[in-house]
């Protein structure tokens, strides 16, 4: 189980501290800045081509770490993005800015999508999958404050 909270929490974590240490460089938008009928972007400009990149080129590292094969941990980091993505895509219908934060919604689709690959093989039950959506609430709730702070100083970029 804590297992599981680590590589989603890896996993989502991953484009932030890309973004930490790149600033700018390589941010490129995954929408390309194509906005839709609404006139709103498709995803916005803080979903980049390089924070997927951190994700699924890290996350499979993490996974080995934890004794798990590295296709399940590259499994859970798409699953991750493509939640990320999803929710993105959702804040933006509603007219909300890019990295605008809603409490639950940001958070349930990014662990709960890659729990529901990782459920099979860690031998999750349904509680314990509650228990790492909560854990990775409380995770997600802590750090991305501290997070956002360290984006806001700009030490590296």
């Amino acid at each position: 189980m804590l297992a599981a909270l680590i590589l989603i929490s890896w996993a989502n974590g991953a484009p932030v501290v890309a973004c930490l240490v790149l600033g700018r460089r390589w941010a490129r938008p995954v929408d390309g800045g194509r906005r839709l009928g609404d006139g709103h972007l498709l995803l916005g400009r803080s979903k980049t081509w390089r924070g997927w990149a951190a994700s699924v080129l890290t996350t499979p590292l993490v996974a080995e770490v934890l004794g798990l094969p590295w296709p399940l941990g590259l499994a859970v980091a798409v699953a991750a993005m493509l939640g990320d993505a999803a929710v993105s895509f959702l804040k933006r219908r509603l007219g909300l800015p890019s990295s605008a934060s809603v409490f639950l919604l940001d958070q349930i689709p990014e662990a709960l999508l890659p729990l529901l690959i990782l459920r099979g093989p860690l031998a999750l039950d349904s509680f314990e999958v509650l228990l790492v959506v909560l854990g990775f609430l409380v995770v997600n709730l802590v750090l991305t404050p501290a997070f956002r702070h360290l984006l806001s100083l700009r030490l590296w970029r």
